[in-house]
This record gives structure tokens, sequence and C-alpha cells, in this order.
């Protein structure tokens, strides 16, 4: 053991208290990403009084480990009280003057606690990392004044993270805003400015959709206005340090590195357990997976970013019509023969100048997010070599 390090079993104990008076209600569980989320378990005719509740500051962990994907379930609780199931772990630190919670986060959300856990883990059914191993592991001890100055660092990245996320979120909502302003209510900008319909912007009526469309607009399909393919690589592909992003049907981004695009293009996820199909735009190199959908616009009439909502508008629809039972797909034909609707050359030209923007400003914004998470990943790896 080095000499800062010290054994993690004399700072932490467990805590067990049961919700007896059922006063707590919200309920949780705990993520492979190290955050609380709201608990999907059927709770209907369960005694709640048996559940652990959590107070602020005190970590929750799930000790098993062989379906974790190599990582360990632990999160600490920054808001109000909660409950969790029985399954899993409640600590606490003993003494925050000599380690602070967040600071112990920071070393639970290193990718080499996560190795250590999983090589630590045993069992023959199922592997754990139990209490004794968490007790056993080592970690450098600096100060408390340092401890503060490492946690105050990394929580300036993160508020920043948080801030471009949030941001990003702003930019997508008004942007999505503005395409059902022109492609849904056709209260799309007419020559003089005034809203199209509204201002009796002539309608005539589409046999195909049912309803009225705007004079001059056509119903298309997926398969004669868009480019679709899917990617050649494996699941396996991924690598930790890659230097492009890859694509597959998760909702997270992983990294590979070779690249088999470089252009704006709609990723869309070709089959999930839950027909919960992950949507994406990105601009620049990647690669994909071989279920994941690369789209792209082969139409003058119609932009990328027309593609991305009109998908978006799709994905509950998707539910009912994929195919399969464990593993939900959505396929080529169902895709082909989705219907699409194309404006006049002169409005789809005047959205996509409108509209691209938007998604420029997201792009610079997730490739600054990629270089804030890359600097929060190399705060957590020096941790290893803190002194005071």
């Amino acid at each position: 053991m080095k000499s800062n390090y010290k054994k993690l079993g004399q700072f932490i104990q467990t805590v067990s208290i049961k919700n007896t008076d059922l006063k707590v209600t919200n309920l949780l569980g705990v993520s492979i990403t190290k955050q609380f989320i709201p608990s999907i378990a059927n709770t209907i005719g369960t005694d709640m009084s048996k559940y652990k509740v959590v107070k602020k500051n005190q970590f929750v962990y799930g000790s098993i480990t062989s379906r974790n994907g190599d990582k360990i379930s632990v999160a600490l609780l920054e808001d109000d009280e909660a409950i969790v199931s029985t399954s899993y772990t409640v600590f606490e630190v003993i003494d925050k003057e000599e380690l602070l919670p967040e600071y112990l986060m920071m070393w639970f959300r290193r990718a080499e606690f996560d190795r250590y856990a999983r090589y630590m883990s045993h069992g023959s059914t199922r592997e754990a990392f139990g209490w004794e191993e968490m007790c056993d592991v080592e970690l450098p001890m600096p100060s408390i004044e340092k401890q503060k100055e490492i946690v105050k660092e990394y929580h300036t990245i993160e508020k920043r993270i948080k801030l471009n996320e949030q941001l990003n979120q702003k930019l997508e909502e008004t942007a999505q805003a503005i395409y059902k302003e022109w492609f849904v209510d056709f209260e799309f900008p007419d020559e003089d400015g005034k809203p199209y319909k509204s201002s009796g912007g002539k309608m005539v009526y589409c046999d195909e959709l049912d309803m009225e469309i705007p004079e001059g607009w056509e119903v298309s399909t997926y398969k004669e206005t868009m480019n679709i393919v899917t990617g050649k690589l494996n699941s396996n592909a991924a690598i930790i340090d890659g230097k492009y992003p890859f694509f597959t049907c998760s909702s997270e981004t992983f990294k590979t590195n070779t690249y088999s695009f470089n252009t704006e293009a709609v990723l869309l996820a070709g089959n999930n357990a839950s027909a919960i199909y992950p949507l994406k735009f990105f601009i620049g190199k990647f690669d994909v997976y071989q279920r994941t959908y690369v789209i792209t616009t082969n139409n003058q009439r119609l932009s990328n970013q027309q593609i991305y909502f009109t998908i978006k508008n799709e994905l509950e629809n998707f539910k009912g019509v994929s195919s399969g039972t464990t593993t939900k797909f959505l396929t080529m034909q169902i895709l082909n023969n989705l219907k699409i609707l194309l404006a006049n050359e002169e409005v789809a030209a005047k959205f996509h100048r409108t509209i691209k923007e938007f998604f420029n400003l997201i792009s610079l914004n997730t490739k600054e997010l990629e270089k804030l998470n890359q600097l929060k990943e190399i705060l957590l790896s020096k941790m290893a070599t803190i002194k005071d």
C-alpha cells in the first residue's frame, strides 16, 4: 500500500433503517452509470415498510457485478430521502472531517475502481463484490482541505457539462417547435411573412394522409427520399479511448478507432428489447454497429433535420409495428414504406436555412462536451497520484 493510501473500511459503516412508518415513497434504483434512477419494479401489493431508507450523503450499492457489464452500481444520494430495495447495501462515511462523501464518490467513478471491483468479485452462480471487499478498497487519503479542492475542481467541470447539456436540450426543443409549426400546423411564413394556414394559405386534400396539406406539397416514402444503410461493425468494436464516435442500438454513444462515415446523418437503432429505439443526429466522422441505421436525404426538398424530427414523431408508433419476441426489430421493410411530407422547394430551402443553425450549435456544444468529459476522466485518473 502506498504511504498515503488507506483502507476504506475504517471510514465507512453500513446503515439499515427500514421504512416502517411508510413516510418515504420515493423508490429508487442505482444504475451502472452510478446514478439514482426511478425504480421500474412492480410494487403492487408489496410491503414497502421493508424497504431501506437512504438519506442525503449516504451511499447505495448493488454487490452483484456479473450482470453489470463489468461495472459496479454505486451512487451517492445528494437530494432528500428515498427508499431502495433490500438487495442494496446502504452505507455512510463515519467522519466527514476525515473523508468527504463527494471525494469518495469520485473514486467510485474511476474506471480503475470498476475493474478492481470486478476482479475482486466472487461467487459461483452470480459473482458479487461484497461488503468485506468494499472495506478492503484502498484509496489515497489526503487532507480534508485537499479533498475539498479536488471535489471543487470536479464539480466545476460537471456544472459546465450540465450547462452545455441543458443548452443542447433547449436548442433541440426550439428546433422541434419550429418543425411542428411548419410541418404539423402548416404555419410556416408565407411570402408576406405571415403564418400560412391561419392567413388563408391554400390547402388541398391529400388522400394518402387523409388530411389537408398546403398546395404544392407532396407525400413520398422513406425509400424514395432517403438513403438508409446500416453499419458493418460488431458491438465489441467499442474501445474505451477510441478516436471516433461509435453508434450502436444503445442510448449511449461509444468510441472506436475507425470511421466509415464522414457526413451529416440521422442515426436510428434497429433493435431493442423494449422497442425503444434511440435516435441521434451527428455531423462529422463516425462508425456504426451493424444493426444501426444511417439515414441521409437524397431529395433536395428534404433536409436531414426534417428527417430527424419526422422519425422522432414516429418513435412511439414503432413499438406497435416492430417485429420479434425477445428482441424487437425495426426492419428496413417497415422504414421503407413510411410516409413523409415534402414541402415545395421554396419552403423546404427556407426551413433548412432556419433549422441548420440550431443543429450546428448543438454539434459545437457536443464537441465541447466531449472535451469536458475527457477532462473529467483525466481528473479522476489523477486521483491515484494525489499528494498533499
